[in-house]
């Protein structure tokens, strides 16, 4: 069984309830742990909860994490 933990996270916020979650989590086991970048996207429900539509993970190693940078700024 995989437990997971957020660490940090922030919400990029766009359109009418839209958003974009940017977090570092823990993924727990009884093997060890592995931490990663998450990238998720959801929305707000009326009542102000958190609903989440899709999610995408990345490693947290410093050259592939300065590699998707340098790539999404040349996108600007």
């Amino acid at each position: 069984m995989v437990d997971f933990e957020t660490i940090e996270s922030f919400d990029v916020k766009f359109g009418n309830n839209n958003f974009i979650e940017v977090g570092k989590k823990k993924a727990v086991t009884e093997e060890g742990e592995n931490e990663f970048i998450s990238l998720s996207r959801g929305f707000f429900t009326p009542d102000g909860q958190k609903r989440y539509k899709k999610n995408f993970a990345i490693p947290t190693d410093s050259e592939v994490l300065k590699q998707i940078i340098e790539a999404l700024q040349k996108l600007e």
